[in-house]
């Protein structure tokens, strides 16, 4: 019965599959992002996020990403969070279209839900993997029309200890990275930064200040990448997942970190080596 005492649709009474996704593809498709019609022709612009960067250290994974939303030459928004936690122990990150991919995490972190919530136990972490891969090919319609979505997924495995990073293509393919990863328009720069400054068995400390720093690095060479922006105190979103779960770092332990870099690229804006 709901709350205002109705019977329940039948639909909602039958046993089947744990995800949610499948459920709803089957009673109400429409209300899917990748079962959406786009009208034919013309070019639509929307706001696309940009750069994600993630690397392992000894006791977890670390995600950032910049807050700049961009739409064309035009910056739509300047402090959009694009790092979320899906479940206890894991995190995603999205660039691409920016509208479809938040709608793409919002389902993905009910999916995540309902499996707990039917087989009573947490999915683990390389079948969360593999199920927002299926749920990205879902939206490879979408993606040949020009709104793709392609995130970065990362979580604590508690079956083996550590922390891993899955990366994904348009179709749905699925990547584990190994040490860090960065996706997004900023990748190529923030890349380069974590393999010249990125260092196993590097400390909690040490994985947030590379983090920082190849999105910086990514800022000075994309126009999409939102640098530091110390005028309105707007700084990188990092997330943290390890055996206490998934959490963010507080601005107020952000800044300090994002000073200390842009103060240390005074006279040297090449940066740490």
């Amino acid at each position: 019965m709901t709350a205002d005492g109705a019977r329940l649709p039948g639909a909602y009474l039958v046993p089947g599959s744990s995800s949610f996704t499948e459920f709803l593809s089957a009673q109400a498709p429409a209300l899917l992002p990748s079962h959406r019609a786009l009208p034919a022709g013309g070019v639509l612009e929307a706001p696309h996020g940009t750069t994600i960067v993630a690397l392992t250290w000894d006791g977890g994974v670390v995600m950032a990403g910049d807050r700049r939303a961009t739409m064309g030459n035009l910056i739509a928004n300047r402090d959009m969070e694009k790092v979320f936690a899906t479940d206890e122990y894991s995190l995603v990150g999205i660039a691409g279209t920016a509208g479809l991919a938040i709608e793409l995490v919002r389902l993905f972190q009910v999916e995540l839900e309902h499996y707990e919530k039917i087989e009573g136990t947490l999915m683990s972490l390389e079948g969360k993997a593999n199920r927002l891969a299926s749920m990205i090919r879902g939206n490879l319609g979408m993606a040949m029309q020009g709104l793709s979505v392609v995130p970065m997924f990362a979580g604590y495995d508690v079956e083996d200890g550590r922390g891993r990073i899955f990366s994904y293509d348009v179709t749905g393919g699925c990547y584990e990275e190994h040490d860090h990863h960065s996706v997004g328009s900023g990748s190529l720069f923030a890349r380069g930064a974590l393999k010249k400054l990125y260092r196993r068995g590097g400390t909690l400390d040490d994985a947030v200040r590379t983090a920082v720093e190849a999105l910086y690095d990514a800022a000075d060479d994309d126009s999409a990448t939102g640098g530091p922006d110390l005028g309105r105190r707007i700084w990188p979103t990092v997330g943290i997942v390890d055996d206490n779960g998934a959490r963010f770092v507080e601005d107020a332990e952000v800044a300090p970190v994002v000073e200390a870099i842009v103060a240390s690229r005074a006279g040297n804006p090449g940066g740490a080596r």
